[in-house]
């Protein structure tokens, strides 16, 4: 349920979902944990991470980093889907609450775009414990993120310009 829906715009990049699809395909950490990409719409996108032994904490639950680092990248590809092409993405800070334990069998993490500016992007993101088909509602962060004009997503590209 999406409590205050992205209003409905025109990504100045008609290739929005390929590339982001493509920018998360390259990021080993996501691949680590066992990450993957669910929908991918304008201002909006989900990260699924599954359950196991490798992504919890002492007592069986989701790590808390876990929860922040699905919760950084769903929020990060939220903005990059309203980013023009030639340009990539950063996360500038954010703020992660955690209200509940992470149990279930999966984490699902809707990230959705408060405002896209020319440079700056806030985005809410909400984390959803999956247990069967009940979903509880674990963690909720705000992320602010810049948009690189100019700059390439590839690899190595921002760390030669460094």
């Amino acid at each position: 349920m999406t409590l205050n829906p992205t209003p409905a715009v025109t990504p100045p990049d008609p290739a929005f979902e390929a590339k982001v699809r493509e920018s998360f395909a390259r990021q080993p950490f996501m691949a680590t944990l066992g990450a993957a990409l669910g929908a991918v719409e304008p201002g909006r996108v989900e990260v699924v991470l599954p359950y196991g032994e490798g992504v919890t904490q002492q007592h069986g639950f989701f790590h808390g980093g876990a929860i922040g680092a699905i919760a950084d990248t769903a929020g990060g590809y939220a903005a990059f889907t309203l980013f023009p092409p030639n340009s990539t993405v950063l996360t500038v800070e954010y703020k992660i609450n955690i209200m509940a334990p992470g149990k279930g069998e999966r984490l699902i993490a809707v990230g959705e775009v408060t405002r896209s500016g020319r440079t700056l992007t806030i985005v809410r993101v909400d984390v959803y414990a999956q247990a069967g088909e009940t979903r509880t509602h674990c963690a909720t962060a705000t992320q602010t993120l810049i948009c690189l004009h100019g700059k390439s997503d590839r690899p190595n590209d921002l760390r030669a310009e460094g």
